[in-house]
């Protein structure tokens, strides 16, 4: 057997008592509700901002108050300027906002033309895209080499690191475990708090460089502890890309192939940046603007990713399409997968929220590049899987959801596809678990939050503080005893 393929048989065996990772400690003091219950002296304390904090919507209407920095139209509220990216949906026409097709260019560079460029050549982009989100141009062949070289030079974890490593929690959230690793890695850095443009370039590379096999070590983690093993953790290979070093953890000695290694590539370049509007980027930027670790700025974006609006929608739109499949007998029956949609979108379905994950976007209107583009791969993978079928049925939701959005919600704006729609179905036939759907999001994104950490850092030069109009009335001072 040849050397390498020897070398990626061999597994670290980490028992508990060399890993926390494998360690389950429970809080053994519940929560006040659980230990002290709710009586009636604890219902303003529970029940108050219920209260106090129901704005009326004329408020917001008399202030023009820009929820969700949002204007009324429904565009995002300007509040930068940035150099990294473009992210056009819609366009403006004697002040109104019209739909447009949607174009993503990183850098002045089309995305689709990125993901072709790399892909046509069968060879890994994430890398090349990375590059150029950081470094603000295309790396030539010899940039490219020496920035692979500096990512795989700082793969492996660092001594004694897997001893403190967080374990995954009981929400089997790996977002979660990413982000405490991630405040983790501060502790081990010399010079944590140094924000010079040389110091930003390492910790960026370093993280690029670490996360794929933080977050994969925290799935293989929980897995062990789920079947009472050791975890298995693979060397650290610095001939591998960022999606081959994934699937190396995942998949073990099953291994994987170079396609798929190739798939999952694309969907790391789509995900790498999406502007600087966009809840995880800009609270990248929120944090940045006040001069913190690179760290902290990175934890809090992990933070905002989680959520079920942002990139937690992919795990979700993964589950909604599996739901569907499991309740629709005839997947080629429009009528029958309509009255399923409808049932959904009156919360009487799935996950009760009337949402159709995957539809809809805060920018595009008449389409998601992004999702254009996974479409093509995704049919393809299908073909090579035997999930046409499923593949299919998904198409049918994208083109039936829409029409029963406005039918059955009176949504009036325009509907598009967006990622989500197709992203669980990829990682699916790549047999990647759901638990590792929005870490590898995270993974993709690293490249574009460090682009405009600093561009805020080193470009605007000024904290971000917006304004809150305050709709409190005045009260008169009560001392405690004569309080009722």
């Amino acid at each position: 057997m040849a050397l390498p393929q020897l070398r990626a048989r061999i597994r670290e065996f980490l028992s508990d008592r060399e890993t926390s990772a494998l360690g389950r400690e429970l809080d053994s003091y519940p929560m006040p509700s659980v230990s002290m219950g709710i009586p009636s002296v604890a219902q303003q304390l529970y029940d108050g901002m219920n209260h106090v904090d129901a704005v009326p919507t004329e408020l917001y209407e008399r202030y023009d108050v820009k929820r969700g920095l949002r204007n009324a139209d429904g565009s995002g509220v300007l509040v930068g300027l940035t150099t990294v990216s473009s992210v056009h949906g819609y366009k403006r026409v004697g002040g109104s906002v019209l739909p447009d097709e949607g174009q993503l260019t990183l850098r002045g560079y089309s995305m689709g033309d990125l993901v072709e460029g790399s892909y046509a050549n069968n060879r890994f982009g994430y890398e090349e895209v990375a590059y150029l989100l950081i470094a603000g141009a295309l790396p030539t062949e010899a940039q490219l080499d020496d920035f692979n070289a500096r990512i795989a030079s700082r793969r492996q974890l660092p001594d004694s690191y897997l001893s403190n490593f967080p374990r995954t929690t009981y929400s089997h959230s790996i977002m979660n475990v990413l982000q405490r690793a991630t405040l983790l890695l501060y502790a081990f850095d010399p010079t944590p708090d140094d924000v010079s443009p040389v110091h930003e370039i390492d910790v960026a590379l370093s993280l690029l460089g670490r996360w794929p096999r933080v977050a994969s070590v925290a799935h293989a983690a929980y897995q062990a502890t789920q079947e009472d093993r050791r975890v298995a953790i693979p060397p650290a290979r610095e001939d591998y890309s960022v999606a081959e070093s994934i699937l190396d953890v995942l998949r073990g000695d099953e291994g994987f192939t170079r396609d798929e290694a190739l798939l999952l590539d694309v969907m790391l370049m789509l995900h790498a940046e999406h502007g600087g509007g966009n809840n995880s980027t800009f609270a990248t930027r929120v944090l940045s603007s006040s001069g913190t670790d690179a760290y902290s700025a990175y934890a809090a974006a992990i933070g905002s990713l989680k959520g079920p609006k942002h990139g937690g929608a992919n795990y979700k739109a993964g589950e909604m399409i599996e739901d569907i499949a499991a309740h629709v007998q005839n997947w080629e029956s429009d009528d029958e997968l309509a009255a399923y949609l409808t049932r959904i979108l009156q919360r009487d379905a799935f996950d009760h929220s009337g949402l159709i994950y995957g539809l809809g976007h805060a920018v595009y209107t008449v389409t998601d590049p992004r999702a254009e583009i996974v479409k093509r791969y995704a049919g393809r993978l299908a073909d090579q899987c035997g999930e046409r079928e499923k593949f299919e049925l998904i198409k049918r939701v994208e083109r039936l959801g829409p029409l029963l959005m406005r039918e059955v919600r009176g949504i009036s704006k325009p509907i598009s596809t967006n990622i989500d729609m197709y992203t669980g179905f990829v990682y699916s036939m790549l047999r990647i678990p759901q638990d590792m759907f929005t870490p590898i999001f995270a993974i993709a994104r690293m490249a574009g939050w460090a682009a405009h950490r600093m561009e805020e850092l080193y470009g605007a030069a000024r904290i971000i503080r917006p304004a809150y109009n305050s709709c409190m009335e005045e009260r008169a001072y009560v001392s405690l005893p004569d309080r009722r």
